[in-house]
C-alpha cells in the first residue's frame, strides 16, 4: 500500500511542477493508490494544505535552512513543507511523529544525504517554538501570513483598502463549505433531506443548503437528481436574473451547468433555456447533467460566446456569466491564487467582447445578468461601466436584496457570508 504522506509529495512535485489543477491531480493520484479511506482523507488534507500555505510555508523553511530555497531539491522542499505544515496546523499529527515521517521520506525518495537536514530544521521549527515571524513591511506580512504572492494582496488593498482586503484573505484559508441547490422540480424538503443519509445539511434560503463532510455524490439524493452541487453566491446570481416559465433564456457561458440548472429550475422545468459552451465536450457535461435532473427545458450545445449566431432567436432573459481570473474562489482553488496579476490582462477585453454580443441576443425590454467568480474591479465594475458608456441602450438595474443586504445595480459578494468571492450586475435593454 502506498505511504499516504510519500503519495502527497509526489503529487505536489507534480503540481508545482506542471501548474496543473489541484482536484485533477489528486483524484488522478488517488485513483489507483490502494490507499484507504483513511489514507486518502491524510494525503487530500496534507496535499491541499501545503498548497494553501505553500508562501507561509517557504518563508518559515527559509528562516531555518542554511540553504536559499530556489538552490533546494523540489522533492526535498516539498517533503520540508509537508513536515513543516503537519507542524503548524495539523492537531491531529503529533510533532515527533512529523520529524520523524519526513526523515523517512526523504530516505524513500532516496535522498538520505538530506535526511539531517530535514531533520535538522523541523526540530528547529519545534524548538523555536513553531513560530511565524512575520516581515515587517505591511504588504509582505499579508503575503506571508495569508500565503498570496505580493502583487495579489497589493491589488486587492488597492481596490477595496486593507482591511477588507484582509478579511477576504483571511475567509480563504478557512475551511470551504459544500452547497447544494434541491431540485425543487422532483422533490420536496423532506424527501431531500431524507434521501442524504448520513449527511447533516442545513437550510440557508429556500433550496440552498450547506452540507457537512461527506460524499454527497454517493447519497441517493445525487442518484435520484434531488440536487446539484453549486456555491452559494452561484445560486444567488441565478435569483437575481430571476428567470420565471414565460421566459426564453440564455446562458451564454454555460459549462459545468450549474447556474443553468438552478435556472431551470427556477422556471419550474417550463420555458426554454439555451446553455453554450465552446467545446462540445463541456455541452455534453450540461446535457448529462440536466438528465440527471430530469430537466427538460435545457438545449445544450457547443457556441462561441464572442462570436454572433443569427440563427438564435431573441431572448427575454440571459445570463452573461463570463471566463475570469478566478479569485473569488481560491478557498476551494488554492493554486489560483499563485498566477501573475498578468497572466489576467486580457480578460477584461474578452469579457467585454462577451457581453456585447449577448446584447444581440436580448429582447427591447429584456434582462442581463453580467457575472464573475472573481473580485478584481478591472474584470468586474470596469467592463460593466465600459458597457454603460458604450451602450446607451443599456441601463443599470437594481438588485434584489440577497441575504438581507441591499446593493443597488452592482454586488461584490465576499466571503464568508457567501461563501465566495463573487460579482453580479444587472442591465436592461431600453
Amino acid at each position: 500500500m502506498t505511504d499516504p504522506r510519500y503519495l502527497a509529495v509526489k503529487l505536489l512535485d507534480k503540481t508545482f511542477g506542471s501548474c496543473s489543477y489541484s482536484n485533477i491531480q489528486l483524484d488522478s493520484g488517488l485513483k489507483n493508490s490502494g490507499l484507504d479511506d483513511r489514507g486518502k482523507k491524510l494525503c487530500s488534507a496534507i496535499y491541499y494544505g501545503v498548497i494553501e500555505r505553500r508562501i507561509t510555508l517557504d518563508h518559515i523553511i527559509g528562516g531555518l535552512s542554511s540553504r536559499p530555497i530556489a538552490k533546494l531539491d523540489s522533492i526535498v522542499l516539498n517533503i520540508l513543507r509537508c513536515g513543516v505544515y503537519q507542524i503548524s496546523y495539523m492537531d491531529s499529527v503529533p510533532d515527533n511523529a512529523a520529524v520523524n515521517e519526513s526523515v523517512a521520506l526523504a530516505k524513500k525518495f532516496r535522498k538520505t544525504s538530506a535526511s539531517g537536514m530535514v531533520n535538522a530544521v523541523l526540530r528547529n521549527f519545534i524548538r523555536g517554538g513553531k513560530a511565524l515571524i512575520l516581515p515587517k513591511d505591511s504588504l509582505k506580512a499579508l503575503s506571508v501570513k495569508y500565503s498570496v504572492p505580493e502583487e495579489m494582496a497589493a491589488e486587492l488593498a488597492k481596490n477595496y483598502g486593507s482591511e477588507a482586503a484582509e478579511k477576504f484573505l483571511a475567509a480563504s484559508l478557512e475551511k470551504s463549505v459544500t452547497y447544494l441547490r434541491r431540485n425543487t422540480t422532483i422533490c420536496t424538503e423532506e424527501e431531500f433531506v431524507a434521501a442524504l443519509g448520513d449527511i447533516k445539511a442545513e437550510r440557508l434560503t429556500d433550496c440552498c443548503y450547506a452540507a457537512e463532510s461527506g460524499d454527497v455524490t454517493a447519497t441517493e439524493a445525487f442518484r435520484k437528481g434531488f440536487f446539484h452541487v453549486q456555491g452559494l453566491a452561484s445560486q444567488l446570481c441565478c435569483e437575481a436574473l430571476a428567470p420565471t416559465e414565460q421566459d426564453r433564456v440564455l446562458d451564454i457561458c454555460a459549462a459545468p451547468g450549474g447556474k443553468t440548472f438552478t435556472m431551470a429550475e427556477l422556471m419550474k422545468g417550463k420555458g426554454e433555456i439555451y446553455a453554450f459552451d465552446l467545446h462540445e465536450k463541456r455541452a455534453e457535461l450540461i446535457r448529462r447533467g440536466a438528465e440527471r435532473l430530469h430537466l427538460k427545458n435545457i438545449k445544450a450545445a457547443a457556441g462561441d460566446a464572442t462570436k454572433f449566431n443569427p440563427d438564435l432567436p431573441k431572448f427575454t432573459k440571459i445570463l452573461c456569466d463570463v471566463p475570469c481570473s478566478g479569485l473569488g474562489v481560491i478557498g476551494s482553488k488554492p493554486e489560483i491564487k499563485y498566477k501573475n496579476i498578468s497572466d489576467f490582462a486580457g480578460l477584461p477585453d474578452i469579457q467585454y467582447k462577451i457581453v456585447c454580443n449577448a446584447l444581440n441576443y436580448l429582447e427591447a425590454g429584456g434582462t442581463l445578468v453580467y457575472s464573475t467568480c472573481t473580485v478584481r474591479r478591472a474584470e468586474n465594475e470596469e467592463v460593466c461601466e465600459r458597457l454603460l458608456r458604450d451602450h446607451p441602450e443599456v441601463e443599470a438595474v437594481e438588485l434584489p436584496e440577497m441575504l438581507g443586504e441591499s446593493f443597488g445595480t452592482m454586488a461584490l459578494l465576499m466571503p464568508p457570508k457567501f461563501g465566495s468571492g463573487f460579482f453580479i450586475a444587472k442591465f436592461r435593454k431600453k
